[in-house]
């Protein structure tokens, strides 16, 4: 099993990270995308993956940033498929109002590409499913569980635990500690956060900007919540402020205070191969 960083971005537009989202690879061609940030789908071609090899998209809240795409993955999904092929979507309650105010957005573009080629005779087939913490359910050849996060004022929020075989992954998406991300990262493998360094952002004079300090976990946060929890792989992603890569020695060094696994900064496209690693 691979875990692919697709976007290590935030809100922020930076050249070198795309938006929120991450890519699990369980097979060759059985994929799970987590969120879906600015620029996944070119990422996605980045780490040899295409939607059609989708078993499904989990979305952890409806953040824009952590959303933006999700219209080109259901539109390249589609018109790349050969045959009726549904796209699954799972996401807390909203997402479904969120995707079909989307596909009405879709509309137009939906109606010329049916005009103009013959053998595409049928329109997107996207199924939405709204799950909740405590909900249980299969992707694939995979087992996924689903937790509740803390990101308030955004409600709900949550994140996900994915079983294959004897790996189990913890994706959580924006979110402060608490039990929910407790319960989920308990021995898992690995545990991919989005993170700030609450440190430098405290330094930047600008109070829209310092909101953020109140409803995402901390480099330190991250780092407990994987000692207190067994993981064994911490992984770091939409890091905020971004930092260069000169500067991922001092991330890894703050973890490590904490936390005494494998702690994982990088770039987009960074890749966690559990199987090797093992």
């Amino acid at each position: 099993m691979e875990i692919v960083l697709l976007g290590t971005g935030s809100p922020i537009p930076d050249p070198n990270r795309a938006g929120p989202a991450t890519l699990l690879k369980v097979g060759e061609f059985e994929h799970l995308l987590v969120d879906a940030g600015r620029g996944c789908i070119m990422r996605m071609a980045g780490a040899g993956s295409l939607p059609g090899f989708l078993a499904g998209v989990l979305v952890t809240h409806l953040h824009s940033d952590h959303l933006t795409d999700l219209n080109d993955v259901i539109t390249t999904h589609w018109i790349m498929s050969q045959q009726p092929t549904p796209l699954r979507i799972w996401g807390p309650v909203g997402i479904a109002d969120y995707v079909n105010h989307m596909m009405d957005a879709l509309a137009p573009d939906v109606s010329y590409r049916v005009a103009h080629h013959d053998d595409l005779t049928w329109e997107p087939i996207v199924e939405v499913i709204e799950v909740a913490p405590g909900d249980r359910f299969e992707v694939g050849t995979s087992s996924v569980s689903v937790h509740r996060t803390a990101h308030e004022p955004v409600e709900p929020s949550i994140g996900f635990r994915l079983e294959h075989g004897h790996y189990v992954v913890a994706l959580a998406g924006d979110t402060i500690p608490c039990d929910g991300v407790d319960e989920m990262c308990v021995d898992a493998d690995a545990y991919v956060q989005t993170v700030i360094r609450d440190d430098l952002v405290m330094q930047i004079p600008n109070q829209r900007f310092n909101d953020i300090l109140d409803y995402h976990s901390s480099v330190i946060d991250a780092a407990q919540t994987a000692a207190r929890n067994r993981v064994g792989r911490l992984v770091l992603t939409h890091m905020v402020p971004a930092p260069q890569p000169e500067q991922y020695p001092e991330w890894v060094a703050i973890a490590a205070e904490h936390f005494d696994g494998e702690i994982v900064v990088g770039d987009d496209l960074t890749t966690v191969d559990l199987v090797e690693r093992d």
